[in-house]
């Protein structure tokens, strides 16, 4: 497997990819700080797209054309760090209905075998509580996560008879009145002892982190493609942000091998508190 060649900060030096996101241990940052570490990654092409239409069903997917393992060993080295998954309604209705493998894959891929011993050794739990956003309430919380801890932040306008039913196998927790805030959420997360919380969802919750100003890191892979085509989602979809969400450059590696040999680039920026 061909070494990453680090690119920023300076000097220039190779890493081998195995371990590169693993080494950048984010639980300690919110060991640190004592406040919970929010972080994401999206893989995206040339032209900012991180899903396109799905070729048989409705919704949208990771393009296949700049979807590659080792841009996805790298997401499985960040999920296997977490505490929580922010996920969404709609991955629970996938899951449910065989079309959504697991987030965390570690434990199914003996190319994993390392980041399974890493969680264990660590003494943390098997898999990370799930924390599901969703204003409609519209998904079954399905049997095999039945022995997982599953969150379910909602709003004030949901419905009470979906409340009750997901409050059979999951804590709902109202964190808005029309939408669900970000600051809300990441609070009762924090309350809960939650420390390290990896959004692995789409641009809308994107959206919600950003506004609220609780999103610490985005991982971002640049892969050299250009997709084009419509309708598409970007990393972010919403109203405009006001003020701007500023984020710094603190790490970039290139990795000649991926996407079938084209390449592609991994990038790491820290959100700047002004």
């Amino acid at each position: 497997m061909t070494d990453l060649l680090q690119l920023f900060p300076l000097p220039a030096q190779s890493h081998p990819l195995p371990g590169l996101y693993l080494a950048h241990d984010v639980r300690q940052y919110a060991e640190q700080s004592g406040h919970p570490f929010v972080y994401t990654n999206y893989i995206t092409s040339l032209d900012g797209r991180i899903a396109i239409p799905h070729p048989t069903r409705p919704g949208m997917t990771v393009p296949k054309a700049i979807a590659n393992d080792r841009d996805w060993r790298l997401f499985q080295e960040l999920a296997v760090q977490a505490d929580v998954l922010i996920t969404s309604g709609r991955y629970l209705r996938d899951y449910a209905e065989g079309q959504a493998q697991e987030i965390l894959t570690v434990y199914d891929d003996p190319r994993f075998a390392d980041l399974a011993e890493w969680r264990a050794t660590r003494g943390l739990p098997l898999y990370p509580t799930l924390a599901v956003v969703s204003a409609s309430l519209d998904f079954p919380i399905p049997r095999g996560l039945a022995e997982r801890t599953v969150l379910v932040f909602t709003v004030e306008t949901a419905d009470p008879n979906r409340v009750r039913e997901l409050e059979r196998s999951a804590e709902v927790i109202v964190a808005g009145k029309t939408s669900v805030n970000g600051e809300k959420m990441i609070a009762a997360l924090a309350a809960r002892g939650y420390r390290t919380i990896y959004n692995a969802t789409g641009p809308k919750v994107m959206h919600l982190l950003l506004k609220a100003s609780v999103l610490n890191r985005l991982y971002l892979t640049h892969a050299n493609r250009i997709l084009g085509g419509e309708p598409f989602s970007s990393i972010v979809e919403g109203a405009l942000l006001q003020p701007a969400a500023d984020f710094r450059l603190q790490a970039l590696y290139l990795d000649a091998e991926g996407v079938e040999g084209l390449g592609q680039v991994f990038g790491v920026y820290d959100r700047e508190v002004r």
